[in-house]
């Protein structure tokens, strides 16, 4: 009884460490700020990840719709190995009236595009690390 105990618990342990190593050095998306002020938008994104230098940094976040269209593209052009977590912004586009559901995703050079995405629901102001403010 204690080996079969032994066992569930060491494959437990298994398989907490694998999915963790799955998504570890993965971009992970904190905090989105979608504000719309004179007919334009504004996205400010909050990251975290473990840049090691210029060969494994977060170099990128995007917004797109349900179908995968790019919507804008905010390019980071180094890493913050010392500034963690950090946000950066992207002003002045536009999202037709018509999409209801976006998606913000973020970008490694190691790894490319993170599993981590943030699904904004365009009729709810504040969602799972979302907030949309209207001015």
């Amino acid at each position: 009884m204690l080996k079969k105990l032994w066992l569930k618990l060491i494959l437990t342990i298994s398989a907490f460490i694998f999915i963790n190593s799955a998504f570890a050095n993965n971009v992970e998306i904190i905090k989105v700020v979608l504000t719309k002020q004179a007919g334009t938008w504004r996205a400010d994104v909050t990251l975290k990840h473990a840049d090691t230098g210029w060969e494994h940094y977060a170099d990128s976040w995007r917004l797109v719709d349900s179908n995968g269209n790019e919507i804008g593209k905010r390019t980071l052009y180094h890493p913050h190995e010392n500034e963690q977590p950090f946000t950066r912004t992207l002003s002045g586009f536009h999202l037709p009236k018509d999409k209801k559901i976006i998606f913000i995703e973020a970008h490694d050079l190691k790894h490319g595009w993170s599993p981590d995405r943030v699904k904004i629901d365009m009729s709810q102001m504040t969602g799972d690390r979302y907030q949309i403010r209207l001015y």
